[in-house]
């Protein structure tokens, strides 16, 4: 008896083990691990002079290419050569405008809610606990579809035994990418994908996803070292879309709340000067974020309508007050960075596309990579 619960015990040991080993994923920022998902990334351009000059990623292997859907979104499946880990990697924006329109699609919808897009294709979504949470209305959209093809596969390559995956945006994709995560989390909260799947994400020159609150709930559900944000810090595109931040921006609990009912128990002739400078203060700002809801939300609607002539206008969350989300890694650009790739107002995207983050990337970290020395800014 003893000899046999010996064995129970040993087996019970050695598929702990095995599972443990096939579980490859681990925390924390890994400069070589986000060296693999840009080449990876790199390779969604149709052009492939793009990324000609950035090695293949030999660890891994691209079995799907989704077709282009919603405001052409796309997205590539690849897995990793032990099959330990699969990667979703989600295209940017590319040249044509219905793909910009997503980016300046900019109103702020609550994160959590529905999308009606179509007759037959309503979009329920919870990316957030926090119902003061909203995020970019044009990139939930691009969730919506790419969700839509993504998770057949996830539950296919579950069930054969893949439980990690990582998930790599640039750009626009980063901006989707910050979505997709929050929307797969909540998922597993609600018991509609397993539990033991794990992901990792990296957005990648991403912009702002949402505000404030989303922002909170994001970052503690990845903040043991889950998900980062890798900005070059010379590239504008993380700096949007415009934020305006009001006094219906604060949490509940603020000094500003009860503000014209302070104003009012002050004698007079100081009430009139304090309500004046409050006034001055307070209508700005309201009226700016008005205006960027009316035209990147009720109006860009209606463009957005041309593409999904069924999509039902959302209900705006009335803010504009979108943050940089989620732990980030900075690319700091030197001496030699600035004269390989100069300011040029001709090339805007001069710092935002792969070759230069991982210049940076690689000097940052210190990773050896010869075949890169005759990268120039010539793309």
């Amino acid at each position: 008896m003893k000899s046999f619960s010996a064995s129970i015990l040993f087996f019970l040991f050695v598929f702990a083990t095995i599972d443990s080993l096939s579980q490859s994923l681990l925390p924390g920022f890994d400069p070589k691990e986000y060296y693999d998902m840009m080449k990876i990334s790199a390779r969604m351009s149709q052009d492939s002079t793009y990324y000609s000059k950035i090695p293949d990623p030999n660890q891994y292997l691209k079995v799907y290419q989704s077709p282009e859907m919603g405001l052409k979104n796309l997205w590539h499946l690849w897995i990793k050569s032990d099959k330990s880990t699969a990667v979703i990697s989600i295209r940017g924006t590319t040249q044509d405008p219905v793909s910009w329109l997503g980016n300046f699609y900019a109103g702020m919808v609550p994160a959590k809610g529905k999308l009606q897009i179509s007759s037959d294709f309503d979009f329920e979504y919870d990316l957030a606990d926090d119902p003061k949470a909203a995020v970019h209305i044009g990139w939930l959209l691009g969730t919506a579809f790419l969700s839509r093809d993504i998770l057949p596969k996830i539950d296919s390559l579950y069930n054969t035994g893949i439980k990690d995956f990582i998930i790599i945006g640039h750009s626009q994709g980063g901006g989707i990418g910050y979505l997709l995560t929050a929307y797969l989390y909540n998922l597993q909260k609600q018991g509609k994908l397993e539990s033991g799947i794990r992901w990792k994400t990296y957005c990648s020159a991403a912009p702002k996803p949402g505000n404030l609150y989303f922002a909170y709930d994001y970052e503690a559900k990845t903040q043991n070292g889950w998900a980062y944000n890798v900005i070059n810090a010379a590239d504008w595109v993380p700096q949007v879309p415009f934020s305006v931040q009001t006094v219906n921006d604060f949490s509940e609990i603020n000094p500003f709340r009860d503000a014209k009912v302070s104003i009012k128990k002050q004698k007079f002739p100081e009430r009139i000067v304090f309500q004046k400078v409050y006034n001055q203060l307070d209508k700005p700002t309201k009226k700016a974020q008005r205006n960027f809801e009316k035209y990147l939300g009720d109006k860009a609607t209606k463009l957005i309508q041309k593409t999904l002539p069924e999509f039902q206008m959302p209900e705006f969350y009335g803010s504009n007050n979108y943050v940089r989300t989620g732990n980030t890694i900075i690319l700091q650009p030197d001496e030699e960075y600035i004269e390989k790739y100069p300011d040029n107002p001709e090339k805007i995207f001069m710092h935002h596309f792969h070759p230069p983050y991982i210049d940076l990337l690689l000097k940052t970290f210190r990773i050896e990579e010869k075949s890169l020395g005759q990268m120039d800014s010539s793309y």
